[in-house]
């Protein structure tokens, strides 16, 4: 069972991007972020039409995250946003059960400039996700929390990290929340199975970041202890990022052993 995040940077926008993708590389599973539209403009038929029933939650203008699950396989949403904030609007999670995984699609706050009100927001947020995680491992069931999580874990994430070193993606803070979190029992699967290799997953559009290859590890897969056994392969369809009108992130994915 392949499955697969992908911020897309604009559903609409990338569409061409996202279908030609979807059509080359067939994951079973993808959870997508910064769809960048509300619900109704959604591009739902197009999606069908390439073989994928989805469920979204989205915004207009930013935000937004729908998962996707091949026709023949059944997704049922079980829920979206977060507890702790009622007041907060921004749509930034989404969980459903798809062939018997609970699978979380996440875009964390970004939270620049930092320090301020928008990181405080990020950390909130990061605070009301791991209450959210731990709920779903005292579950006792398979759960995969994966998206956008706006943080580089380790030096090894990042390239040239001392320049990155006052940014809410890679301050002290973030990365003790992200590893707070995984500390719960949680694996980061690229890190499972490539533990030493430079592994980016996003590029930036400006100064040739990705001619460069001066990327970041922020589109992480954190697996409960169910599913790491059943882990067998990982990896970061980097080309797609060098395509026309692409995306800055790369989709990523992974591959589990069926039952």
């Amino acid at each position: 069972m392949k499955i697969a995040t992908y911020n897309v940077n604009g559903i609409n926008a990338r569409l061409p991007v996202l279908l030609d993708w979807l059509e080359q590389e067939s994951p079973d599973v993808v959870c997508l972020q910064e769809l960048k539209a509300p619900d109704e403009k959604i591009p739902k038929h197009e999606i069908a039409r390439s073989g994928y029933n989805a469920i979204w939650h989205g915004q207009k203008r930013w935000n937004g995250v729908a998962i996707l699950a091949k026709e023949q396989l059944e997704i049922k949403e079980v829920g979206r946003g977060l507890e702790g904030e009622p007041e907060d609007e921004q749509s930034r999670y989404l969980e459903a059960i798809i062939n018997d995984i609970v699978i979380g699609c996440l875009y964390l706050p970004n939270g620049n400039p930092a320090p301020g009100p928008k990181f405080d927001y990020k950390l909130r947020w990061f605070d009301r996700l791991a209450k959210k995680a731990k709920q779903l491992l005292d579950q006792d069931v398979p759960v995969i929390l994966t998206g956008d999580y706006n943080v580089m874990p380790t030096e090894k994430d990042v390239y040239k990290p001392e320049r990155w070193v006052d940014d809410a993606l890679f301050r002290p803070e973030t990365r003790k929340a992200f590893h707070d979190l995984s500390a719960q029992g949680w694996t980061d699967a690229i890190r499972k199975l490539y533990p030493d290799e430079t592994i980016y997953t996003f590029w930036d559009y400006f100064r040739n970041a990705f001619g460069r290859n001066a990327g970041l590890r922020i589109d992480h897969f954190l697996l409960s202890p169910h599913l790491v056994p059943k882990l067998k392969n990982a990896g970061v369809d980097k080309h797609v990022r060098g395509w026309e009108k692409s995306s800055d992130h790369a989709p990523v994915w992974i591959e589990l052993e069926k039952e």
